[in-house]
């Protein structure tokens, strides 16, 4: 996992969308590479012929779209060495002959290399600056002094170089040699990559990648030929490719050595539908124990990703795209990210919910925790909490994998819990996706990090339910259930979001829904359905425009539905919960109200609630970071008094 960081400039960088580290311990076949290669770097990067015509036709309109296209171009030129190797000058006498994790590339000359660099060079001077001259002929500078000393085609490069043997074996075969070499010649530190800062965002990561191709070139390039291996003195500099990782290198031993991929599991079954559609829970007919919910407390990540925060981080294998463009895909704004680790952050949320609702933590019977990205096993993440509580023994402790329908699967298995312990049962919904993302554009456009939790406590004898509906799905066409996937292989083991088939889930779940609200009585014989008595619809936090346009689609109408995805993201099982409490903090729910909850995600799971939300339950968010383990100043929650008046009684 490689999460953000804070610049020297107080600003957000992505590690990942500049460093381009594979992790080969999850690729087993050359077929594997090529197929992440040709998505990540072939298929934004234009060769130098591409470029040429593209001069040659006045296709350019601006240096800044030039600038772009030779960045991809040297990105893709150095697509096996970025992932796979460092380069390391050595002089010829001094090179291993025998080892295998020791090799030099096999280099092709350029064809109309002149050419290209002489088109390129001149359509710079003549096309007009973008947004800022100086920014553009800085990055160009880096760029071009690279472009203009290639001396080899990139197009046929293998993944796997040969060794010094194999190179050797034949003299006329070509590789990189110079004839001196200063070990101390500059390269850009980390730190100053990571500082790179430009007042126009879309330069920025062009800026920083041109930073990370210069370090590919430790030597002096003006003084580089091709060579032919046999012709190579003593005293002359060769590049050596050492295997950036032991990953790396077991895996060119495993292709060299032919070894087949694990096999695949057998193809799906076609998926059948159930005998008889799964009726919703009615609590108040299902249960005799009456569920209240008693406090809901959510903290939200302390660091502001914006969508200018985004574009200031392009990745090389992301297409151009503006911060208002996302904002029009996906309605968001800007989303939350915390420094924290997942388990402190729920238990931050978890011991203001218990002191909002007055309760002490041997009253409590369970600890549910729902998330789809933890990464701790054992213990889970609840008995964790439950420890960490101070709680020594409860009915049972346990993690709910749910993704983005974790808020209706916690509170329909707290509401059963809650009959047979009888006692308040604590829910904590919480998501950390910022280190989870790597360099997948529509991942890292989406979600956001955030913790909730709620206490479940039994209604007065007499009183009538909070939760009035619990509804939970599951499965469903094999491409739906796998819409979205982490770890995915396939993507570095980073979050991926299949978009078309979590749009068809949704449409299918939400259709559902409908269907089941709308056959439901009204509340207390009133006349209509159910879904008539709905005061709001605080949907799943997913991606608002796609969400709104399938809701009122649906049926539902838009000034009925709240959304605040656009500041906090799609925070999966937290969205909804921190979607009630702004709701809450905005006055929009400042009575007791009827709230339709519908989610859906990946594993192609769903469902709903329908519950009666009191503004006086919901604990205001503390400000600042408390320090979550110590319980220190910040992290105790106020009164119900408080709640109160801070909600306007």
């Amino acid at each position: 996992m490689r999460p953000f960081v804070v610049n020297g400039h107080d600003r957000l960088v992505f590690p990942s969308n500049f460093s381009a580290d594979l992790d080969f311990s999850v690729l087993e076949t050359l077929d594997q590479l090529a197929a992440v290669i040709r998505r990540d770097f072939e298929a934004k990067a234009p060769t130098g012929t591409e470029i040429l015509e593209r001069v040659d036709s006045d296709a350019y309109r601006s240096r800044s779209a030039l600038l772009r296209d030779i960045a991809m171009n040297l990105v893709w030129g150095n697509r096996y060495a970025m992932t796979m190797y460092e380069k390391r000058p050595t002089r010829w006498r001094d090179l291993p002959r025998h080892r295998d994790d020791v090799f030099l590339p096999l280099l092709t000359p350029w064809d109309e290399g002149e050419r290209k660099i002489a088109a390129v060079g001149e359509a710079w001077t003549a096309l007009p600056p973008n947004r800022d001259g100086a920014a553009e002929d800085r990055i160009f500078t880096i760029l071009f002094d690279i472009f203009r000393h290639k001396r080899h085609h990139a197009t046929e490069l293998p993944p796997v170089k040969p060794t010094v043997a194999e190179i050797t074996s034949d003299p006329a075969n070509l590789t990189f040699c110079f004839p001196t070499h200063d070990p101390d010649r500059p390269t850009y530190s980390y730190q100053e990559i990571l500082d790179c800062s430009e007042a126009v965002p879309e330069l920025e990561p062009l800026h920083r990648l041109a930073m990370v191709l210069h370090n590919q070139y430790p030597w002096d390039l003006a003084e580089t030929r091709l060579e032919e291996v046999g012709r190579i003195g003593d005293d002359d500099f060769v590049v050596a490719f050492m295997p950036r990782s032991h990953e790396v290198l077991e895996f060119i031993r495993r292709v060299r050595a032919g070894r087949p991929a694990r096999p695949h599991p057998v193809a799906p079954a076609e998926a059948a539908r159930p005998v008889e559609p799964f009726a919703p829970v009615v609590v108040r007919d299902h249960f005799s124990l009456m569920p209240r919910l008693e406090a809901l407390a959510v903290v939200k990540g302390e660091v502001v990703c914006t969508n200018e925060d985004l574009i200031r981080n392009a990745a090389y294998s992301w297409s151009p795209m503006t911060a208002d463009e996302v904002q029009e895909k996906t309605g968001i704004e800007e989303r939350r990210y915390t420094d924290r680790r997942l388990e402190h952050i729920s238990l931050q949320a978890a011991r203001a919910a218990l002191e909002g609702a007055g309760r002490r933590p041997e009253e409590i019977g369970s600890v549910l925790f729902c998330s789809c990205t933890s990464t701790r096993l054992i213990p889970s993440v609840a008995t964790w909490l439950s420890g960490q509580l101070g709680i020594f023994q409860t009915h049972g402790s346990f993690d709910i994998v749910a993704a983005c329908a974790g808020f209706p699967y916690g509170l329909a298995e707290a509401v059963r819990l809650l009959q047979e312990v009888k006692r308040p049962v604590l829910v904590v919904c919480a998501e950390k996706f910022s280190d989870k993302i790597g360099s997948v554009r529509p991942s890292r456009m989406i979600f956001g990090d955030g913790a909730s939790a709620f206490v479940v406590g039994p209604a007065a004898d007499g009183a009538p339910p909070d939760v009035e509906v619990v509804q939970i799905y599951a499965s469903g066409p094999v491409s739906q259930v796998n819409s979205i996937i982490w770890p995915n292989p396939e993507f570095d083991n980073n979050i991926t979001v299949y978009g078309p088939e979590v749009k068809a889930l949704v449409e299918r779940y939400l259709g559902q829904m409908m269907g089941e609200l709308r056959a439901l009585p009204g509340p207390n014989g009133d006349s209509g359905s159910l879904l008539d008595a709905i005061d709001i619809v605080v949907p799943h936090q997913a991606n608002k425009t796609m969400v709104a346009t399938m809701a009122v689609a649906a049926g539902l109408p838009r000034d009925g539905l709240y959304f605040n995805v656009e500041k906090v993201g799609n925070v999966s099982a937290a969205s909804i919960p921190l979607a009630i409490y702004d709701a809450v903090r905005e006055g929009v729910i400042d009575r007791p109200m009827r709230v339709f909850t519908p989610a859906f995600g990946a594993g192609a799971v769903g469902g709903y609630t329908v519950i009666r939300v009191d503004p006086a339950v919901v604990v205001p968010e503390h400000a600042g970071p408390p320090d979550p383990m110590t319980g220190s100043e910040g992290n105790a929650a106020p009164s119900l008094e408080d709640v109160r008046a801070a909600f306007g009684g």
